[in-house]
């Protein structure tokens, strides 16, 4: 596997606090509304940010 720069660890790092940001974002919007279909959107949204920052993760394995 080729090296990783320091460039690339540290836009990877930018990335993964963006995206760990934006699943608490989100979660924290779909706990305080009442409506059931914000809800929801909020907690898919949650969930593809979720998968995206799991995604560039594993890039660092």
């Amino acid at each position: 596997m080729a090296q990783i720069t320091c460039k690339e660890l540290s836009a990877l790092s930018d990335m993964l606090t963006m995206e760990q940001n934006l699943v608490a974002k989100y979660n924290a919007y779909a706990s305080q509304t009442t409506d059931n279909v914000l809800k929801n959107q909020y907690e898919q949204i949650a969930k593809r940010h979720q998968r995206h920052f799991d995604d560039l993760y594993a890039n660092l394995k």
